[in-house]
């Protein structure tokens, strides 16, 4: 845990559940705004980016289901410290932790304010993109033969696998065991695999995998910088083919705001309570 467990006096909180990618630089204009803040991440791996602070407490591990945020957010609300907002930053798809997040905000009363991730199109060289709708949809990619790079996430290679009948599999997973397991699982050669780092410094890493295992066709995520950037790089560079899984349609919110237009949401509820405390 980094900071305390914010028992300083009662104030402005938000308890943002975010990863490595959005969250930190968020982190810090919240921090810098004076609000207290809890942030929540999966591992421990995900907090080494959020650096010491007195008004952050870092909460790591798995959320534990929409019931259990309830319950926090409830006895926050009970103890005179509640929150302001529940902020999603997490990665767009997370499908599950979306929900749990929606179901539990609106059984406290929390606001929910979701992050949309900047678009990673109009960015470096743009390969030709071959838009999925869903995974199965690899199975009308006529992929049969082909040097295919799957960089989806580990939960997802099975049903890419399945959905990709007569390929030659290759997968990009980060280095975790259960990562490992579950590419084993379903049925990708050990030779085949790559183990890294999150993000290696620009594209090297990743570009030089593609060239050594000959890559034809890389399928990764709408997921938006930095992933995304990345893979339509690395796909415009070494001429390989790129099919983009679309993100899904946002489950949490009925709108996600931009990183400027959440920072003013929450600067204009700042002046709605400084206001209110004055009696102006």
């Amino acid at each position: 845990m980094h900071g305390g467990p914010l028992d300083q006096a009662p104030g402005q909180r938000l308890w943002l559940f975010s990863g490595t990618g959005d969250g930190p630089p968020l982190m810090r204009e919240l921090l810098q705004r004076g609000w207290q803040l809890c942030v929540s991440v999966v591992t421990a791996e995900a907090s080494r980016p959020y650096a010491s602070h007195p008004r952050l407490e870092l909460r790591v591990g798995p959320l534990g289901g929409s019931e259990a945020l309830r319950l926090a957010l409830e006895s926050a609300q009970r103890q005179g410290r509640p929150f302001t907002a529940v902020i999603d930053a997490t990665h767009p798809f997370a499908t599950q932790i979306h929900r749990q997040l929606q179901v539990a905000c609106q059984q406290a009363g929390v606001p929910l304010l979701g992050l949309e991730r900047q678009s990673a199109t109009g960015l470096d060289p743009q390969p030709p993109v071959t838009w999925l709708e869903r995974l199965e949809d690899l199975a009308s990619a006529e992929l049969a033969g082909v040097r295919l790079l799957l960089a989806i996430g580990a939960r997802h290679l099975a049903l890419g696998v399945q959905s990709s009948p007569g390929a030659v599999h290759h997968a990009r997973l980060l280095p975790r065991p259960a990562a490992l397991q579950l590419a084993l699982a379903a049925g990708l050669d050990p030779g085949r695999l790559a183990c890294l780092q999150p993000l290696a410094p620009a594209s090297g890493v990743e570009a030089a995998l593609v060239r050594r295992w000959r890559i034809e066709v890389i399928v990764a995520r709408q997921s938006g910088p930095p992933t995304e950037r990345l893979w339509r790089r690395v796909a415009a560079e070494q001429g390989c083919r790129l099919l983009l899984l679309r993100q899904p349609q946002s489950l949490a919110t009925d709108r996600r705001y931009s990183r400027l237009e959440l920072l003013a949401q929450l600067a204009a509820h700042q002046r709605r309570q400084i206001h209110l405390g004055t009696g102006t």
